[in-house]
């Protein structure tokens, strides 16, 4: 079954750093997961409870006709029902899943906030700005954040907005950024979040320079019971670009219903 859902590799992918420059250089474009079916499934976002579905779906004989995208459904409807939904609180759950046609983003053309451009599909790119500091642009709306490297704690009384407040620092190979300061918004899982939500990310790169992951953890005491974990996968992509984000039209005739 893995086989038959291997995915061609068209052309070699350009201009990949050599494998001994420091894992903790996490600098330029990523893009699009890698070409295997795990990774495909996290090019949102994915969680342990869900991979791991995915792969007893993926390793049954019985599924070999079915096709990867049913499977894949499956084990995304699994891991909402089974890992995130148990994760919300009371009110959470029973708004959850939130319907889409109610998304400011949608409704409002409003740009995304923090929780959900960490695992949004399009590309992320990573500069480093000076020493103490890091600028992630996000493909989706073409926003920008900025996390701070020198230990700066977050300034008394400051407002939360829609990317909060960010800051960084490099554990051996891994680059772990914490954010706090959110203005209360909307997550990848279709729920919603409060203005006391903290993220910690952690980035690791392959050897080979070409595969990006994060590992995020969610806390929220006002909308979840406990903490998410949420995963998501880039593939190095030096030649790809972000287009600025403009013409977003406001819906004049749709329909709700989740």
């Amino acid at each position: 079954m893995r086989q038959c859902l291997a995915i061609a590799i068209v052309a070699a992918l350009t201009a990949v750093p050599a494998t001994s420059q420091s894992h903790s250089n996490f600098e330029g474009m990523w893009s699009d997961p890698p070409f295997t079916a795990e990774d495909t499934f996290c090019a949102a976002w994915c969680t342990d409870v869900g991979l791991a579905r995915l792969e007893a779906l993926l390793d049954n004989p019985a599924n070999d006709k079915r096709p990867f995208a049913d499977l894949s459904a499956e084990a995304e409807r699994y891991q909402r029902d089974q890992y995130i939904r148990p994760h919300l609180s009371d009110a959470n759950v029973k708004r959850f899943p939130l319907d889409p046609a109610a998304d400011p983003g949608f409704l409002r053309c409003e740009p995304w906030g923090v929780a959900r451009q960490i695992a949004a599909r399009h590309q992320l790119q990573i500069r480093q700005t000076g020493r103490d500091r890091l600028d992630l642009r996000y493909g989706e709306w073409d926003a920008h954040r900025t996390v701070y490297l020198d230990g700066r704690q977050r300034p008394a009384g400051q407002a939360p907005t829609a990317m909060g407040f960010s800051v960084g620092h490099y554990e051996g190979g891994v680059l772990v950024i914490e954010t706090t300061g959110i203005a209360a918004n909307l997550t990848s899982y279709s729920s919603d979040h409060s203005d006391r939500l903290r993220i910690v990310e952690r980035y690791t790169r392959s050897s080979d320079g070409k595969r990006l992951s994060l590992t995020a953890t969610l806390d929220d005491p006002v909308s979840l019971r406990q903490p998410i974990e949420l995963k998501k996968v880039w593939s190095w992509a030096p030649t790809s670009q972000i287009a600025p984000y403009k013409g977003c039209q406001r819906p004049t005739e749709f329909s709700t219903g989740k």
